[in-house]
């Protein structure tokens, strides 16, 4: 049967009766998840998914309370898995309280399964087939602190070129109902509390983190070779993480086996709240990946317009730069020293690799302001440096149209790009945040749907715990509505 609609008041005359009923009191520890959940609507979650259900079958379970006591899961208890999130609830009566639930009517593991399979797009749980070639080698390992270079040279430019010669390419992925979902519930409010930046003009911040699923890579034979007497073949396997392989951590110095996790996030929140998450397998590079999540991300983005986007080193490339000049996007990307030589450009003037131009005498030349009119800027050498006849000193113009990633358009090393720039390290604490205080890696999962429901799960308590911080002085007064219960 399709669900039936239960209003939030009315879920909220119910904890207020189950608490009066069951004698349980709030301490202080649980007074935000009280908050949180009080004044957060989840009941839109029914009409959402109303095309996931049957018509046929018995009256399921209210989804809001079923999406409320799994972000609940995730805020207290995300180092355990959902079985004994079924435990925790009969141990501890405020969870089931704040979830929805009767005392003496608890749903199943399974009920979760199937609550959070609704949310998935595709026709099964991974993004590949099970059945895949055999995997003959690690990805290859990258320099001391470095990220481990992409597996074949010129991918991303040729990745690029083909995305901007295919405009009207949008396929329909299987993640795209999560997205939508959060978007419209979650994105939309934090946009309207302010929490996201100026909207109209969005700066956004992309970066990847290794999403470790197992420590080694599981599969099983499709032949009969091992019985045979044949000990080495090359015959496909079935892999129980087909969407996984092995990729290099350069933070931690050592191969890992799962997902790269790529995130976009609000650069200008004060909570660093995210934006959008993509999966992609190990051995994937970060360039790679932000080629395929800001196009999706663009694609889907509905809220505002992406003004400014910041990347480390590892995304300097300039086909990354024509793929975001072409959205209209203005990149700030860290430069990544390729070598020591300095760029001919027809004339006494030379290029450095840091982008600024020599004078003759090999000088540095200093900015000296940027022509609207013809879009360029303006070099000057000092007269002192006697390098020129002239009067004012040598000058030389660049055009970010020649080179954008050694010419942008805001001045790299200014103060206006320090000012900008030193937002980047957002996405890290929004990883930081999703990885190490929700203990993202403890969802021991091995479809891609379900860590897509943990990610997205996360990424909306990150988002409502922005609300109540935000909000905290108004949402504080709220305790006079449970003063009897407060211990």
């Amino acid at each position: 049967m399709k669900p039936i609609l239960v209003p939030h008041s009315q879920y909220q005359d119910v904890v207020l009766r189950q608490l009066q009923e069951g004698n349980v009191f709030l301490i202080r520890k649980d007074w935000p998840l009280a908050a949180i959940f009080w004044m957060t609507d989840l009941s839109p979650v029914t009409d959402f998914l109303q095309d996931a259900y049957s018509t046929r079958g018995p009256l399921p379970r209210d989804p809001a309370s079923m999406l409320r006591s799994y972000l609940l899961f995730l805020m207290t208890c995300p180092q355990v898995g959902l079985t004994e999130w079924i435990n925790v609830m009969k141990r501890t009566p405020i969870y089931a309280i704040l979830s929805g639930f009767p005392l003496d009517d608890l749903p199943g593991v399974g009920t979760f399964y199937d609550f959070l399979a609704r949310f998935w797009n595709g026709s099964t749980p991974h993004w590949r087939p099970k059945r895949q070639p055999k995997r003959k080698r690690k990805t290859k390992r990258g320099k001391k602190g470095e990220k481990a270079p992409t597996a074949t040279p010129g991918r991303i430019k040729r990745l690029v070129q083909w995305i901007l010669s295919h405009p009207e390419k949008n396929p329909v992925l299987p993640s795209d109902r999560l997205f939508d979902f959060f978007q419209t519930q979650f994105l939309s409010t934090s946009a309207s509390l302010g929490l996201l930046g100026d909207i109209s003009a969005l700066t956004t911040a992309g970066d990847g983190t290794p999403l470790v699923t197992s420590v080694y890579p599981r599969s099983k034979p499709t032949c009969d070779c091992r019985a045979r007497g044949i000990l080495v073949c090359n015959h496909p396997r079935l892999y129980s993480q087909p969407d996984c392989d092995s990729g290099w951590d350069s933070a931690r110095e050592r191969y890992f086996n799962g997902y790269h996790l790529y995130m976009i996030s609000a650069a200008d929140s004060p909570h660093d709240l995210p934006l959008y998450p993509r999966l992609q397998s190990a051995s994937q590079h970060d360039g790679v990946s932000l080629v395929l999540s800001t196009t999706e991300f663009q694609q889907r983005f509905t809220l505002g317009t992406v003004d400014k986007m910041l990347l480390d080193a590892a995304h300097d490339t300039e086909a990354i730069y024509k793929l975001l000049d072409t959205h209209h996007i203005e990149p700030f990307i860290d430069l990544n020293p390729r070598g020591t030589k300095n760029t001919a450009t027809g004339s006494e003037v030379k290029i450095s690799p840091t982008g600024i131009p020599l004078c003759p005498k090999g000088n540095e030349m200093r900015p000296n302001g940027f022509d609207k009119s013809q879009n360029r800027r303006k070099w000057r050498c000092s007269p002192a440096c006697g390098c020129s006849s002239a009067k004012y000193g040598l000058t030389y113009h660049t055009f970010s149209r020649d080179n954008l990633r050694m010419f942008p358009k805001t001045l790299r090393g200014s103060e206006k790009w320090k000012l900008i720039y030193k937002r980047r390290t957002s996405v890290e604490r929004s990883n930081k945040r999703e990885k190490i205080d929700y203990k993202l890696e403890s969802g021991r999962h091995l479809s891609t749907m379900m860590w897509y429901n943990r990610i997205y799960g996360i990424m909306i308590c990150q988002h409502m715990h922005a609300w109540y911080l935000s909000q905290k002085e108004e949402w504080d007064l709220l305790k006079t509505v449970f003063r009897p219960f407060l211990a």
